[in-house]
């Protein structure tokens, strides 16, 4: 049942979405900074919790299947950080993005691939070994591309403290998941009984999160709509197709072309709200409005992507059912 719950992750978005555009004040919580557990903002001590819960899944034999693909893995990671940023910063000078909402799309095109990406794959009937993998090792590598990216692209519009994004990563990404895997390594029977519920407990924080900033920004989003929207489709929808056809095109098979393409389409949304909503973040942008609208980008990022790729899992599963996969 939980199995089942968590591989509906694209339902319990959009309806978490509509549920926060529609009654706010159940949202509003997540973000007003009425809890601060730990002395930090709420949204990133519960992303931290989806680290946690993802370094759990992972043992010390993950790492070691890197050697045994660097290829597939490298392009993957490769495609992650240069197909994303390079879309994101495009998208914002071609739209002519305010700067909150340019930065804040540069900053979800900056992060690493998202563990429902793991969920999709396995639906679309990808290399869900590959896909574990990539999430693992472009989530490692983001701790320094993330910071180094952002800093690069979005210094056009507003100057990125990035030593501080940096340390955030650590905190709410690194830390976590190393936390996890060390767990899963010394307390394997406990970590066995959490693994059960963390995936599903992952889906509900994310959908938290993405609904907490919805509430939040209602009247932005509806100020900016149709741009914002396109934007980020057209985001994703490079991720997607080009992490696709780069690779067929490198000579990939299909379950690896397909798993490559939600690897980079499908971002830690999650991750870039949490980033976008920390008030050193915020300090950065000259007026509140701005800081206001940096993590917009990401929650419409979040409900676009599981919406995308679960469109393609099911097309690509539907295809696997008719005859077997041709590389």
């Amino acid at each position: 049942m939980i199995h089942r719950l968590t591989n509906l992750f694209a339902l319990w978005t959009i309806l978490g979405t509509a549920w926060a555009w529609f009654v706010p004040e159940h949202f509003l919580w997540v973000v007003d900074g009425r809890f601060r557990p730990l002395g930090q903002p709420l949204v990133s001590v519960m992303l931290g919790l989806i680290m946690l819960g993802m370094g759990l899944t992972l043992s010390f034999a993950d790492f070691r299947r890197i050697a045994k693909i660097p290829k597939c893995v490298g392009a993957g990671v490769a495609l992650q950080f240069t197909v994303m940023p390079l879309a994101g910063i495009s998208l914002a000078m071609g739209f002519g993005l305010e700067t909150g909402l340019a930065v804040g799309l540069i900053l979800v095109a900056c992060c690493p691939g998202g563990t429902a990406s793991n969920v999709v794959a396995y639906l679309a009937n990808a290399n869900l070994a590959l896909s574990v993998t990539m999430t693992m090792a472009s989530t490692l590598v983001a701790v320094i591309a993330t910071p180094l990216l952002t800093g690069l692209l979005a210094g056009k519009y507003v100057e990125i403290d990035q030593w501080n994004l940096f340390i955030n990563m650590v905190s709410i990404v690194l830390l976590p998941v190393i936390a996890g895997v060390l767990l899963n390594r010394y307390l394997p029977k406990l970590t066995e009984k959490i693994a059960v519920i963390s995936p599903l407990a992952s889906v509900i924080v994310v959908v938290l999160i993405v609904g907490g900033i919805i509430a939040n920004s209602k009247a932005l989003i509806e100020a900016h709509f149709g741009v914002l929207m396109l934007a980020i489709f057209l985001l994703h929808a490079f991720g997607f197709g080009l992490g696709y056809l780069i690779t067929k095109a490198i000579g990939f098979g299909e379950e690896e072309s397909r798993t490559i393409s939600i690897e980079v389409g499908m971002q830690n949304s999650g991750l870039g709200s949490s980033l976008a909503s920390t008030p050193t973040f915020a300090a950065q942008f000259a007026t509140p409005m701005q800081a206001a609208l940096a993590p917009v980008p990401s929650a419409i990022s979040a409900v676009y992507h599981v919406v995308i790729g679960s469109f393609l899992a099911a097309i690509w599963r539907r295809r696997s059912l008719r005859g077997p996969l041709h590389d």
